[in-house]
């Protein structure tokens, strides 16, 4: 993706994957970023960087591209992340509850954060419908209209501390009831926000 072109809007996902000890399930799930729906290569879609970390069982995808393609580049990685990681087997460090446990989206050039914050609502609402169970807590510029900080959302929901989240009510879809994903009972659980 060049970013010579006059006028190219750009953001980036910095997509929080509960995976880093399969190599193939990562890279799927950032190849999956980079197609169309025609399966075809998007041309204003990049992956930056994956690193991971297999002591947390942890990987963050970097996606840049396009603010108009982000959203669809994201939704279809997290499509490929409920579906190929199964959290009923998977251990690691870090309190994952989903598959997908955060998806923060950045302003990179000719963006304001309250585009971002419309991308990652948008996100969410449509990963709500796509995947059925999925639990959605929004924060910075996606939750309106507090716009509370991560950290801020994190310490009202005992992120680190807490061992049952079914009480908790999220800003989109139920309740959590357990770690999930696609794999076994078809729900997500992450944080949503826009810087």
């Amino acid at each position: 993706m060049s970013s010579c072109r006059v006028g190219l809007r750009l953001a980036a996902c910095l997509l929080n994957i509960s995976e880093a000890r399969k190599k193939y399930v990562v890279e799927n799930i950032a190849k999956a970023a980079l197609l169309e729906r025609n399966g075809q290569r998007h041309p204003e879609v990049s992956v930056l960087n994956i690193f991971s970390d297999p002591e947390y069982n942890r990987s963050v995808i970097t996606i840049a591209a396009s603010i108009d393609e982000l959203g669809n580049s994201v939704l279809a990685a997290c499509l490929e992340a409920f579906q190929s990681i199964d959290m009923e087997i998977q251990e690691g460090i870090h309190p994952c509850l989903g598959a997908v446990d955060l998806i923060p989206i950045y302003p990179l050039s000719g963006v304001g954060v309250e585009e971002c914050g419309a991308v990652a609502r948008s996100l969410a609402e449509n990963l709500i419908r796509s995947v059925p169970g999925c639990s959605v807590f929004l924060f910075g510029e996606a939750d309106l209209p507090e716009k509370r900080p991560l950290v801020q959302r994190r310490k009202q929901l005992g992120w680190f501390t807490r061992r049952d989240f079914s009480s908790l009510t999220p800003d989109l879809g139920p309740a959590p009831a357990r770690r999930c994903g696609l794999t076994g009972s078809q729900c997500g659980f992450f944080f949503c926000f826009g810087f």
